[in-house]
């Protein structure tokens, strides 16, 4: 078999290897949060891996927040201002997490996810890892499944699909992203750059949409990063071919590539203060759409939604 899934458990938690026995290039998934915790590719002779993760399942619970870094993004995306929404007639306020008064980055990033399903054979190695949320006290009274798929084939192409199932008998809000960091050695100020994207979203000065938007093409090709600043939210432009989005190391000849599906239309970018690494979060809205609504979905009872993105690293 060219591929081979090993699922190894850690207190009640599941640690799960994908591996290409081509290459030994293996991606390293925590079912703490259905976080993706290693992508190591083989270039210049040995194991790269283009994640900043954790050291293991202990520093991840410890350290998820306040940097979130790899946690899935759901019901909502980034920021709900002041953590208040209203959807059919009722006020809702969000309790679990907030920085500066906004709820921030959903309510599923710690959750203990099972694993489902596995497959290994000569084209893929797959894990499929479900979590059922129904926490009412936490200000989103409504219920629904979670399940993640992360997808390892050839060439160090890697798909991560969620699907989110509405288990309520009534209508249920959503939006769905990813918040991982990617590094490629060195300091990101000397990585280049390039996304396909025309606009920009305006924010206020707590990172909330205005509901305007500002023409945005400055990493339209390849471009040296510098040292740019990004905590902004960017629209994508699928009228270009993919990938929509490329971060790449000329010194160390490494790129890693981004295919999002059009159920990812928004694209957040994040620098870090440490500059070691960037995150590269595919969204199915804008922030704060359970108010402003650009790209809320409504689910009806039973409904589902499929959202999809792939990552490739390649050496160049």
């Amino acid at each position: 078999m060219a591929f081979e899934t090993n699922i190894t458990t850690i207190g009640e938690h599941a640690v799960i290897h994908l591996k290409d026995l081509s290459t030994n290039s293996f991606v390293e998934i925590y079912s703490f949060g259905a976080l993706l915790n290693k992508f190591s590719v083989v270039h210049a002779g040995s194991l790269f891996n283009v994640v900043e993760g954790f050291s293991n399942v202990s520093e991840a619970l410890e350290n998820i927040t306040p940097y979130f870094r790899s946690a899935k993004l759901s019901p909502f995306v980034c920021r709900v201002n002041n953590g208040r929404f209203s959807f059919g007639e009722k006020e809702y306020q969000l309790t679990k997490y907030t920085t500066n008064g906004n709820a921030i980055h959903g309510l599923i990033y710690d959750a203990s996810f099972n694993v489902v399903d596995h497959e290994a054979n000569d084209e893929f190695g797959s894990v499929t890892l479900s979590y059922h949320y129904e926490k009412k006290e936490e200000g989103f009274p409504f219920t629904y499944t979670c399940e993640v798929e992360y997808k390892l084939e050839a060439g160090n192409l890697l798909t991560v699909s969620t699907t989110i199932t509405n288990t309520n008998e009534k209508l249920m809000p959503l939006t769905d992203g990813w918040h991982p960091y990617f590094t490629l050695g060195d300091t990101i100020d000397d990585y280049q750059i390039e996304f396909q994207s025309k606009e920009m979203l305006v924010f206020d000065d707590a990172l909330i949409p205005t509901g305007s938007f500002t023409p945005y093409e400055a990493f339209g090709s390849l471009t040296n990063f510098g040292d740019t600043r990004f905590d902004n939210c960017f629209t994508l432009n699928f009228a270009e071919c993919q990938p929509l989005c490329v971060i790449r190391n000329p010194k160390k000849k490494i790129q890693i590539e981004f295919h999002p599906s059009q159920s990812y239309p928004y694209l957040q970018i994040y620098t870090p203060d440490s500059r070691k690494s960037i995150a590269i979060e595919n969204l199915s809205a804008a922030p704060d759409a359970f108010n402003n609504g650009l790209g809320l979905i409504v689910l009806s009872p039973k409904e589902h939604a499929v959202f999809s993105t792939k990552f490739k690293v390649k050496s160049i």
